[in-house]
């Protein structure tokens, strides 16, 4: 493994425009809201942002590699990642597409319902993992989302892989098709939530028994480890020679958008910072529930400081 302690994201950038309400709509129906916000999303520069803030304490670095458009909210994107100290040197203006946007509504459930605009995200390709060669060549570990093209994920793999770094792949938003059969050797980590665990395997985790299933179903993929996130139920987790299970943090929900970055970002910091892989897992739980516990996406990202007090 890489001796360096660098976190690279290599994914999505978008700018969040977020309505607040009692309740969502159902389909044809127009309901009020109580605010709205605009600020950064993406999962990719939501996880570099939380990875950034949280890796501090550490002295470990973040960057992200990804496409933003030439566009005010491409300005207010690289504008909002800096002020988290996020590295950027591998993220493009991209002159012939608009910047990422996603539509999201949030009820007073902390539920949520989101559509995405790709926009510069879906012209990320093995080129940009080319021009990023400087990063990877540091990187201890590698974040991967779905939120870019599945090609352009896959050349990432196999470079983070011959980085030596440990790759964690959120397999987000829930893939409509089979991921590609040669991606899942290049798989540390792979940390579906129930959705997304219910399309890669046919299994919809309620309980720790079906999360045990699924996990073991993901190692026979190839994945080396599997952490099944299932919200208010806690985190299943299996590797080859151990699993476990991480209740629940007793916090009061009031919006959930962040809340699987902010763990995945929490994972890569912990393990970057070289705890074992189930005390990670716990740090990656207590970030995930101090996120849904705050409003925004990479604004909900805990201080390392909230983190070790929950924990």
């Amino acid at each position: 493994m890489s001796q360096s302690h660098l976190i690279l994201s290599f994914g999505s950038v978008n700018i969040d425009v977020t309505a607040r309400g009692r309740r969502l709509p159902t389909p044809g129906e127009t309901v009020h809201a109580d605010s709205y916000t605009i600020g950064l999303g993406g999962k990719g520069a939501n996880q570099a942002a939380a990875a950034a803030r949280m890796g501090a304490a550490f002295s470990i670095q973040s960057a992200l590699a990804g496409r933003i458009g030439a566009d005010t909210f491409g300005a207010q994107a690289r504008q909002s990642l800096g002020t988290f100290g996020v590295e950027l040197a591998a993220l493009k203006t991209d002159e012939n597409a608009a910047t990422g946007l996603a539509l999201i509504g949030i009820d007073a459930q902390a539920e949520n319902c989101i559509t995405v605009i790709g926009g510069a995200n879906l012209r990320v390709s093995e080129h940009d993992v080319q021009d990023a060669e400087r990063l990877f060549a540091r990187t201890a570990t590698l974040l991967l989302q779905l939120e870019v093209p599945i090609s352009a994920v896959l050349a990432a793999a196999r470079r983070g892989r011959q980085a030596q770094a440990r790759v964690i792949l959120d397999p987000a938003p829930a893939p409509t098709d089979p991921l590609p059969d040669e991606l899942w050797p290049l798989i540390d980590i792979v940390t579906p939530n129930e959705t997304e665990t219910a399309a890669l395997c046919g299994i919809l985790p309620k309980s720790q028994e079906d999360a045990e299933a699924a996990t073991r179903l993901l190692l026979e993929r190839g994945a080396q480890a599997a952490i099944v996130k299932m919200g208010a139920r806690g985190v299943y987790w299996r590797t080859h020679t151990s699993k476990g299970f991480v209740p629940p943090f007793p916090v009061k929900a009031i919006d959930s958008v962040g809340a699987g970055d902010c763990f995945n970002a929490g994972l890569a910091v912990a393990l970057t910072a070289g705890r074992s892989f189930e005390d990670a897992v716990r740090v990656a739980a207590a970030c995930g529930a101090l996120a849904v516990t705050r409003q925004g996406a990479a604004e909900a990202a805990p201080e390392w400081s909230e983190v070790a007090a929950l924990l």
